[in-house]
């Protein structure tokens, strides 16, 4: 009777712990010989992979420069050192671009852009003024921040000289927007410049082509004009 009984009690207690242990890995446990499912997929349209860096502080190889080293790395900026301008071997049409700029005093540079011929960039390309104005109430259209000749800054968003300045230009087709230490600062249409050597407004420019019909993709570059001036964190997202 005794090893009946004990028969009984193994043959239930191996029945109990075998379905006891089925349902394991529903409790989300990795078995115990099994390797984690790692996910092969990368998120689309990130932000990293949207933008092009173009200066990382070292590197020059996106740039082209009038002048054999022209331009040079300074404590991770882009430095003016022999003279001479500064341009991107590429072309850009509509884009999004973001950079820091640094000025000395009295200094004068320039971020032009859409820049059609590099032979005539002042009658081919756009001019963002990079200038120490620091102290100008009322900006006009060849002060700091100001689409040069063009349009001036609906205000003075230029920090002190030798502190570090954010601007975003961003380029759409006709539309041209500026951004500065997170202010709007320019809001423009070319399409309403009309006329060569007039501004909507009735001043007059010295451009002999009408904004409306400049180039809408060129290079992007740094204006040498006998100041210290220094650039970094220079990126770009094309649209």
């Amino acid at each position: 009777m005794k090893r009946i009984i004990c028969m009984s009690f193994l043959l239930s207690f191996i029945v109990t712990y075998t379905f006891s242990g089925c349902g394991e890995n529903d409790t989300g446990r990795q078995p115990r010989n099994s390797q984690p499912q790692i996910s092969q997929a990368k998120p689309s349209g990130s932000q990293a992979e949207d933008w092009i860096t173009l200066f990382d502080g070292a590197n020059f190889d996106a740039w082209q420069m009038d002048k054999l080293n022209g331009w040079v790395s300074e404590n991770g900026a882009m430095a003016l050192k022999a003279g001479g301008s500064i341009w991107t071997k590429e072309r850009f049409g509509n884009f999004t671009l973001s950079l820091d700029f640094k000025v000395s005093p009295d200094c004068n540079s320039g971020v032009f852009f859409r820049t059609g011929s590099l032979e005539d960039p002042v009658q081919t390309g756009i001019e963002m003024q990079v200038f120490d104005s620091v102290d100008k109430t009322n900006p006009d259209k060849h002060d700091c921040g100001a689409l040069y000749d063009l349009q001036e800054p609906s205000t003075n968003a230029e920090k002190n000289v030798g502190e570090w300045n954010n601007v975003i230009i961003t380029c759409n087709d006709n539309l041209i927007t500026i951004v500065m230490n997170d202010t709007k600062i320019i809001d423009i249409d070319v399409n309403t410049w009309i006329s060569p050597n007039k501004n909507p407004d009735g001043t007059d420019n010295k451009f002999n082509t009408a904004l409306k019909d400049f180039p809408r993709e060129g290079y992007i570059g740094f204006q040498d004009h006998g100041h210290p001036v220094w650039y970094r964190n220079v990126k770009l997202k094309k649209m």
